[in-house]
């Protein structure tokens, strides 16, 4: 029944520090400035609303300012989303990298999407 997915990773330059950077992308508040239209936080598990309808996702681990990375409810045991924070040694830029899985004919669709929510998150930013 369920399918294996691949994984990939997609990554943006992002114009503000990793730690305001990390604020956006593991807190409640963070979050819903542009991943979702409302997100809540019990222990270690993150309810994000989108047009009424509920997902769940367990924060699996983070480091702050670095990483953290979710499994969705829906999601296969070794298959998650991760956010990590990286710093370009040349350029010192931030660099949001999103680690997802997806079935192969949904790939292009969902890197897709990824970009349009992280153009979301740069207007927030101001970046």
């Amino acid at each position: 029944m369920n399918k294996k997915k691949v994984m990939y990773s997609v990554e943006f330059p992002i114009r503000c520090s990793p730690s305001i950077l990390y604020n956006f992308l593991s807190t409640p508040v963070g979050l819903q400035e542009w991943f979702a239209d409302k997100v809540n936080q019990r222990e270690n598990k993150i309810f994000f609303t989108w047009n009424g309808s509920t997902d769940g996702a367990v924060i699996l681990e983070h480091i702050d300012n670095e990483f953290i990375r979710f499994r969705w409810d829906h999601y296969n045991p070794e298959e998650f989303f991760e956010f990590s924070i990286e710093q370009s040694p040349v350029t010192s830029e931030t660099i949001l990298r999103i680690t997802d899985f997806a079935d192969k004919a949904d790939l292009k669709d969902n890197q897709r999407l990824w970009s349009s929510q992280v153009s979301d998150l740069k207007h927030r930013l101001g970046s």
